[in-house]
């Protein structure tokens, strides 16, 4: 893989195929809630299920994912690893993607049932696509705390501010 390589929709395509239920999280899902930003990976939550992370597993084995930035021999495929990593940073043929587990952010942003009623779905032609909701996104980057969550943050309130103004304004 070049190191300038992402292609999400291919990733985003490869899950779909395998049936994989997930919702994006990240930043491609705060430029699906209007922030364009550029961003390096694609962050999604599974379905904490070992169904649904055995489905997932091969959809990895076919992505050609590998762990990002350790040597260490892990079996990324394996869905009991998969339930228990709070968090799996990957390299994959079409770029980075990192798996999140629900449980580790469950007391930031709620169960996955709950996350998922709340999601967006989006069309990408031959495929529909979960992305956490607006207020969740906003939930779990307050939760994260990192330099890069607070300016999303910033440019998604004020672009809800933005909104509601125009709106207004119109009536």
């Amino acid at each position: 893989m070049s190191p300038e390589l992402f292609d999400p929709r291919a990733i985003l395509r490869v899950l779909a195929e395998h049936s994989v239920e997930f919702i994006v999280v990240g930043g491609v899902a705060v430029q699906t809630h209007g922030y364009m930003r550029p961003t390096r990976d694609l962050d999604i939550i599974p379905r904490p299920d070992l169904v649904n992370l055995s489905l997932l597993g091969e959809a990895l084995a076919e992505l050609g994912s590998r762990l990002h930035r350790t040597q260490r021999p892990v079996d990324i495929t394996d869905p009991q690893i998969l339930k228990r990593a709070a968090l799996v940073p990957l390299v994959t043929t079409y770029g980075r993607l990192d798996v999140m587990n629900i449980e580790s952010t469950a007391g930031r942003v709620g169960r996955y049932s709950e996350l998922r009623e709340r999601a967006i779905d989006v069309d990408l032609g031959t495929i529909r696509v979960a992305v956490i909701g607006l207020d969740d996104l906003i939930r779990m980057k307050k939760a994260a705390g990192r330099e890069q969550d607070r300016i999303d943050i910033g440019a998604l309130t004020a672009l809800d501010e933005d909104l509601a103004r125009e709106a207004g304004e119109s009536t």
